[in-house]
């Protein structure tokens, strides 16, 4: 599968509530800057969510919903995405998690994504670590893993040593029953912050992918955003577009031994140019002399002929 044509740009973060207006209108101003085809909000602290309620946080960009309702006022999570680019399908909702199948209109390629809400008491952690399990696709399907883990498999994802080691390591084995691999977070150490004077600073949210999601999306970039709303920065997760180099130009030695090179050169170089400065006019003809060989070169030697004349 190749997706390089394809519209990879997911938004994830946890919102911490959208049951205040002013909370929900920040949500949407950053959905307006980023315009993600897809965005997963943890945290939402909804029971329910409308269309009225929805277009508040989502804006006319992501028309389309579906989410988990918070229990209480805990938890939470809502997907949107934006139709012209995606489709969502096999939805499945479960005590921490929201799954679907994405499909990519301009390609048709389908992928699971899987956004998470982690519990923040440790006594759910075993019962969130199961469900992750048990959530990993049959053989040979694309999954794209994603969210809130309120989790870390590593010290290194905390500044201090306060560290629950049994948890990291139940978190670490779900990661390789299920064969995620963490897409590398390009421009921040940690997601969370305790915002306090000396604060605690904690990597909680994270982007896994398998191997074939990853193969699939190859030039994948994975960045933080600032925001002033939540404790908890945003990510975005968007594909590469690799522009084609622009053809360069190569001087072969062997041409100025070959008849009619310098009548090239000096009817290029004393080509009238413009230009406000030297700089600028040796720059105009220099671009002039090169675009002169370029030419002459291809026309008047064959595959063959630049063979010989090379040797």
């Amino acid at each position: 599968m190749n997706a390089n044509d394809s519209n990879i740009a997911i938004f994830n973060w946890n919102v911490r509530g959208l049951n205040s207006a002013v909370r929900r209108e920040e949500v949407r101003k950053m959905l307006q800057a980023v315009k993600p085809s897809i965005a997963c909000l943890q945290e939402t602290k909804l029971q329910v969510i409308d269309d009225s309620l929805a277009s508040d946080f989502l804006g006319s960009g992501l028309p389309s919903y579906t989410y988990l309702p918070a229990a209480g006022v805990c938890g939470g999570i809502a997907l949107a995405w934006d139709l012209d680019f995606v489709t969502v399908s096999d939805v499945s909702l479960k005590a921490y998690s929201l799954t679907a199948r994405i499909t990519m209109r301009l390609s048709n390629i389908s992928y699971m994504l899987t956004t998470v809400y982690g519990p923040s008491q440790d006594s759910e952690n075993p019962a969130f670590i199961a469900e992750l399990k048990d959530l990993k696709p049959p053989q040979d399907i694309p999954w794209l893993c994603l969210g809130d883990f309120n989790l870390i498999y590593s010290a290194q994802d905390k500044n201090n040593l306060n560290l629950n080691r049994r948890l990291m390591r139940l978190f670490r084995h779900a990661l390789d029953h299920c064969e995620l691999l963490e897409i590398a977070l390009q421009n921040r150490k940690f997601t969370w912050s305790s915002e306090r004077n000396n604060p605690t600073l904690v990597r909680l949210d994270r982007v896994f992918c398998n191997k074939e999601w990853d193969l699939s999306f190859p030039a994948i970039h994975l960045q933080a955003l600032s925001s002033s709303a939540s404790d908890h920065c945003p990510l975005f997760l968007s594909q590469i577009r690799q522009e084609p180099l622009p053809a360069t130009f190569k001087f072969e030695q062997f041409w100025t031994r070959v008849p009619g090179f310098l009548d090239v050169v000096k009817t290029a170089w004393e080509a009238p140019v413009t230009g406000i400065s030297a700089l600028n006019i040796l720059h105009h003809k220099l671009c002039n002399t090169a675009k002169a060989l370029k030419n002459w070169s291809s026309n008047l030697f064959g595959d063959a002929q630049m063979q010989f004349h090379m040797a």
